[in-house]
């Protein structure tokens, strides 16, 4: 994994961890802001994926059910910081699943986290996904991912009326 110098000027590690109300703001993702997401990504996961953030933000652009999301606070001189991101989409799923909002990913950088930024994005995202028509959103993690478990947990969410089975094919 090869983590960009970018995000290190982008994102301030002297950030206070709760933030006051109308600290984050939150707005559509640009593609200015890909290599902050991807290195973010990076560094939350282990593995670039440079090709795979700049498919979703192109998807973004083309499809009016899917969303791509920024969380900024500002820095010291009042400039905007890079502070995480939120992707996801509507979609109708297979087995009778009415259309719900899908979030795909979510990111925040380690040193704002439970300061309310993730809650932040995951309100914004669901606020588009109700205003698209939806009244559900679901997401899917693996068992051990226990930090992604516990935020989304804190947000509400539960296990859902659906069960994934798979099978290696190998």
């Amino acid at each position: 994994m090869a983590v960009s110098s970018n995000l290190s000027r982008q994102i301030d590690p002297q950030e206070p961890e709760s933030l006051p109300e109308g600290a984050v703001t939150i707005r559509d993702a640009t593609e200015a802001d890909l290599a902050a997401v991807t290195d973010l990504d990076a560094l939350n996961t282990g593995l670039a994926k440079p090709d795979y953030w700049q498919a979703r933000f192109a998807e973004t652009a083309v499809h009016g059910d899917r969303h791509f999301l920024i969380a900024e606070t500002v820095n010291p001189n009042n400039e905007p910081v890079f502070a995480g991101f939120i992707v996801g989409e509507i979609r109708a799923w297979e087995f009778g699943s009415e259309p719900c909002g899908w979030v795909h990913s979510i990111g925040v950088y380690p040193g704002r986290r439970v300061s309310g930024i993730g809650t932040r994005l995951f309100d914004s995202i669901c606020e588009r996904f109700r205003a698209d028509g939806v009244r559900l959103v679901r997401t899917m993690l693996a068992r051990e991912d226990q930090l992604n478990m516990s935020f989304f947990r804190s947000q509400g969410m539960m296990a859902g009326a659906f069960i994934e089975l798979e099978k290696p094919i190998d």
